[in-house]
C-alpha cells in the first residue's frame, strides 16, 4: 500500500510485529458498513459511476458473507482488516475497488470502525445488564419474606429483607446501564472525512455518510477525530465498573453459600467440585467473576497508559487500543450471561436467614430509637443502649430475655411496650421511609423495577 515510497520490502519480522489482522478481523462487519457508506459519498461527489458503486457494494457484501462463514483467507502481510478487505475487493472487481480509499485514511477509517463497533456492543451489554437485573428481581420476588442480617464491616448490623439486599445490586447495575447510555452519546459521532490528519481537498458529503450510518453528530476537528480514544477509555471504565459490581455480588454469594452462613444454595450446574476432596462444592462462577474484575480494571489502565503520552495526532500506539477493548467486551458479556443464569437457578434458605437475623443485638438501634421517641436525647440513648448491650453480653442473655425491671435499671423511659420493639417482623415493617427495607417498600420497588425493565429492555 506504500510501495511507491519504499525500495525494500518490509521485513518479515516487522510484518509480524505490526500486524493487527489477528485481532482486528472482528471489525469486518462495521468496516464494510463504513466502506459502503463511503462509496455512496464518492458516487455523489462524481468520483464513482453508478456501476462502480454497485460493484463495490456487491463485492463488499460478498466478502462479509465469506468472512461470516469462515471462507475468507486473511493475510498477515496486508496488516489489518482494512487492507485485507480492500485488497480482496480490488482483486474481485478490478479498478473500481482501487478507488474506494479515495479521500479516506486508515486513521479516520479505524476511528469510524471502532465507534460503530462500540455503539453496537454498548447496546448488547446494556441488554445483558437488564437480563441480570431481571434475574435479581425474580429471585427477590420468590422470597418476599426472607429476612437476613445486613452487614457493615462484615459484622451483623441491622435486619433487612433479602429482596432489599438484592435490589441494591439492581440499583448498581442500573447506574452501569446509565453510564453506558451516556457514553454512547460520545461514541456516536462520525469521524470519517477527517483523513489522516487534515481532511481532504476532495470534498465528500460527510452529512450523507453520517445519515447512512445513523450518526446524529459529526466530529468537528480532524486532528482530534483521528486521535480521540476518550470514548473507548470511557467505555472500558463502564465495563470495569460493571466488573466491580459483579465482584461485590460475587463476594456476597461466596460468603452466603458457605456452611457457616448457608443462606443460599448455588445450583450444581453453576458450581464445580474438587479433584481431591469429594465433599466439595465450589462457587467457581462467583470466584472467576470476582477475579475477572481485576482483568477489566487492568484493560482500562492499559488503554489509559497507552494514551497518556501521545503527541497529536494519530500514532501507531493506538493499534494497542483494540485488544483491551475486545477482551473486556468478551469477558463482561460472558460474565453477565452466566451470572443471570446462575442467579435464576439459586435457592435461598429463609429460615437460616431468619435465625441469623433473629439475633436480638441487631435491634439495638431500634431500642435507641424507642428511647428517642420517649424524649431521651439520641447521644444519651446511644450510651444507655451501649451499656445495656454490655450487660446483655455479660449475662449471656439476649434483649428478649431481659425483664422490664432490668431494662429500667438503665433508663426509666423503658415501658412495658419495649418488648414490641424486639419483634423482628415489626422491626422490618416499621422501616417505611423512602429507600428503607419494609415489606411494603420492597414490594413497591419490585413492581417499579418490573415496569422499568419492561419499558427499557
Amino acid at each position: 500500500m506504500w510501495k511507491g515510497r519504499f525500495h525494500e520490502e518490509t521485513a518479515q519480522i516487522v510484518q509480524q510485529f505490526t500486524e493487527s489482522i489477528s485481532f482486528d478481523w472482528r471489525l469486518y462487519k462495521v468496516d464494510i458498513e463504513g466502506s459502503i457508506a463511503h462509496a455512496a459519498a464518492l458516487q455523489k461527489a462524481g468520483l464513482l459511476s453508478g456501476e462502480e458503486h454497485q460493484l463495490i457494494e456487491t463485492g463488499l457484501k460478498a466478502i462479509a458473507e465469506e468472512i461470516a462463514n469462515d471462507r475468507f483467507q486473511f493475510k498477515i502481510g496486508l496488516e489489518d482488516i482494512h487492507m485485507n478487505i480492500e485488497s480482496a475487493l480490488t482483486a474481485r472487481i478490478g479498478p473500481a475497488g482501487a478507488k474506494l480509499h479515495t479521500a479516506r485514511s486508515r486513521n479516520d477509517q479505524i476511528a469510524l470502525d471502532l465507534r460503530l463497533y462500540l455503539r453496537n456492543e454498548t447496546d448488547e451489554i446494556r441488554a445483558l445488564l437488564a437480563k441480570l437485573q431481571r434475574a435479581l428481581v425474580r429471585l427477590a420476588e420468590r422470597y418476599p419474606d426472607a429476612i437476613l442480617p445486613g452487614y457493615t464491616h462484615l459484622q451483623r448490623a441491622q435486619p433487612v429483607l433479602f429482596g432489599h439486599h438484592l435490589l441494591a445490586y439492581v440499583e448498581m447495575l442500573e447506574r452501569d446501564r446509565e453510564r453506558l447510555a451516556d457514553g454512547r452519546k460520545r461514541i456516536n459521532r462520525m469521524p470519517l472525512g477527517s483523513g489522516a490528519i487534515a481532511g481532504s481537498t476532495i470534498q465528500l458529503d460527510r452529512q450523507l455518510i453520517a445519515e447512512l450510518l445513523g450518526f446524529p453528530e459529526i466530529t468537528r476537528n480532524s486532528m482530534d477525530a483521528v486521535s480521540d480514544r476518550d470514548f473507548a477509555a470511557e467505555f472500558l471504565f463502564a465495563l470495569a465498573m460493571i466488573g466491580v459490581h459483579i465482584s461485590r455480588l460475587s463476594e456476597d454469594f461466596v460468603l452466603f453459600a458457605t456452611s457457616e452462613f448457608a443462606f443460599v444454595k448455588i445450583s450444581d450446574a453453576y458450581t464445580t467440585g474438587s479433584s481431591l476432596m469429594p465433599q466439595k462444592k465450589n462457587p467457581d462462577v462467583c470466584e472467576l467473576a470476582r477475579g475477572k474484575s481485576g482483568r477489566l480494571i487492568g484493560n482500562l489502565v492499559a488503554l489509559l497508559s497507552t494514551l497518556k503520552g501521545l503527541p497529536m495526532t494519530y500514532n501507531r500506539d493506538l493499534q494497542e487500543d483494540k485488544q483491551p477493548v475486545f477482551d473486556s467486551i468478551d469477558q463482561i458479556k460472558l460474565a453477565l450471561e452466566v451470572y443471570a443464569k446462575m442467579v435464576t437457578a439459586t435457592e435461598v434458605d429463609p429460615q437460616r436467614m431468619r435465625n441469623a437475623a433473629g439475633d436480638p443485638g441487631l435491634l439495638a438501634t431500634d431500642l435507641a430509637d424507642y428511647l428517642v421517641l420517649h424524649h431521651v436525647p439520641f447521644r444519651q440513648a446511644h450510651e444507655i443502649i451501649g451499656r445495656l448491650v454490655t450487660y446483655s453480653l455479660e449475662q449471656k442473655r439476649g434483649f428478649n430475655q431481659l425483664s422490664l425491671e432490668e431494662f429500667r435499671q438503665f433508663s426509666e423511659s423503658f415501658g412495658p411496650d419495649v418488648s414490641e420493639v424486639l419483634n423482628l417482623d415489626r422491626a422490618i415493617d416499621s422501616r417505611t421511609s423512602i429507600g428503607a427495607p419494609s415489606r411494603k417498600n420492597v414490594a413497591a420497588a419490585l413492581e417499579a423495577w418490573n415496569a422499568i425493565l419492561r419499558e427499557n429492555p
